[in-house]
């Protein structure tokens, strides 16, 4: 079985580029000290890049891409697991230099596990995977600084996306006022159902000129967004408001000033879930499983897909078409 298996894989030479389900063998895959069997994948923005000839995301071809996967040991020369345990990988070097979770094994460094908390299943796992660990990691370090419900409403940017839904519904379930900004009028609803209060629009939230410091609107927000948003935002926090910012889909440029840092007190907390310390990276595991955990995860945000669907969902993605989360079952 371990020598004849399905991984979704890319492969780019001088003339040409393809991206394909194949069959390959153990042998085929990188070094690790433990071999599991993948029950579940999740597609992220950077898959979609590393589905592309151009995507500057994988290092090294032929490929497996997919930064997130769970399933069950099958094999392992560490002893932290043992063939039969549940486990978790996600982030680190998975699917940007290690081949990644779109295979029916895959090998792992055990120094990148997760053992798979009680109260989660594989496949609500990767409803969450990077971008669900990701919200959550911006959630526990806004409320590091202090966040609380009674602090006002906690803004979400890009919120139908993967950190941005997420985040929703985390916070949502830990009782805070949830204002989510989006682009996409027609997913209203879609954002009222997992846990939003209020709905503003992209260009309601940055406005035609962003002020140095304008009216104080929100307590904290969590921005997968960057760019004009993130400067928007900035000006727009109550004093001592922190924002948790994780992407930059809307640019890496922040054009602000000092203002509101030095007059209001605002908190810029960036957010790593790459490299996140193991011990942080399990401690969030287990409050997702929890605390954390929105009620019908699996209802209102996956969408479940198989290995050879991969093609048309990484060119959604990279789109900004998708909604939510997407698995991908192996």
């Amino acid at each position: 079985m371990l020598d004849n298996f399905k991984a979704f894989m890319v492969n780019k030479t001088d003339n040409d580029f393809s991206a394909e389900v194949q069959t390959i063998g153990l042998d085929d895959l990188p070094a690790g000290e433990v071999v599991i069997k993948v029950a579940y994948s999740s597609v992220n923005y950077k898959d979609g890049l590393a589905s592309i000839p151009n995507g500057k995301i994988v290092r090294s071809y032929p490929f497996v891409p997919g930064i997130d996967l769970a399933g069950t040991v099958v094999r392992s020369d560490d002893s932290s697991f043992k063939e039969g345990d549940k486990v978790i990988a996600t982030s680190y070097e998975i699917g940007v230099s290690h081949y990644g979770g779109f295979s029916e094994f895959a090998r792992i460094p055990a120094k990148w596990i997760v053992p798979l908390p009680d109260g989660l299943s594989f496949k609500e796992a990767m409803v969450y995977g990077t971008a669900g660990f990701t919200a959550a990691l911006s959630v526990h370090r806004l409320e590091e600084n202090g966040l609380k419900p009674d602090n006002g409403k906690v803004l979400v940017t890009g919120a139908t996306g993967g950190v941005g839904s997420v985040a929703v519904s985390m916070l949502a379930k830990r009782g805070y006022h949830v204002v989510a900004s989006t682009g996409k009028a027609s997913e209203h609803n879609y954002l009222r159902e997992i846990g939003a209060a209020e709905i503003i629009s992209r260009e309601e939230l940055a406005g035609e000129k962003i002020k140095p410091l304008d009216k104080q609107l929100w307590a904290a927000a969590v921005d997968p967004v960057g760019g004009k948003t993130l400067s928007s935002i900035l000006s727009k926090l109550d004093y001592n408001g922190s924002v948790a910012v994780s992407g930059l889909t809307g640019g890496t440029d922040v054009p602000t000033t000092v203002f509101p840092f030095i007059l209001r007190g605002i908190n810029l907390l960036g957010i790593d879930s790459v490299y996140c310390p193991m011990e942080t990276r399990k401690l969030l595991w287990q409050r997702m499983a929890t605390d954390l955990k929105p009620e019908g995860l699996l209802e209102t945000i996956q969408n479940e897909v198989e290995l050879e669907e991969l093609p048309g969902v990484l060119s959604s993605i990279l789109k900004g078409e998708n909604r939510g989360r997407t698995i991908v079952k192996i």
